[in-house]
């Protein structure tokens, strides 16, 4: 019988190498985020696609996730997939004032923003990894 897929090393390597590559993206090029949110806010349909797309993708993660107190990283994947789920909602339902917080964060502290998420994303890359033998 073949070994079942392991839910919560995937979960953590993909997401982690997506927000590697979004961290990486934005040290390359400052000031890509703050462009991007405002995009998103001025336009009702990207902030509906953007919405939704995390809102599936939370979806994703959180039912592929088993609740297992045993399993710390299948917690962790479980609240990420989660939270993501919430944010989608703030996303479609609230983006005026959503987005607002994050234009004023990502004005004065965008290196510090996209470094927490190169490192949030290879330390989900080393949790994801240490689970394949």
């Amino acid at each position: 019988m073949p070994e079942p897929i392991d839910a919560p090393a995937w979960s953590s390597l993909l997401l982690g190498l997506a927000a590697m590559a979004a961290g990486i993206g934005a040290l390359r090029k400052p000031g890509i985020w703050r462009t991007m949110i405002e995009e998103i806010e001025k336009s009702p349909t990207l902030q509906f696609l953007c919405g939704m797309l995390e809102l599936l993708t939370g979806a994703v993660v959180y039912l592929a996730n088993p609740f297992a107190p045993a399993d710390v990283l299948a917690c962790v994947m479980k609240a990420i997939g989660g939270l993501m789920m919430i944010e989608s909602l703030a996303i479609i339902g609230f983006c005026d004032i959503y987005t607002q917080l994050w234009v004023r964060t990502l004005s004065h502290m965008h290196r510090g923003w996209a470094g927490f998420t190169l490192a949030f994303g290879l330390v989900l890359n080393v949790l994801g990894a240490m689970r394949f033998h």
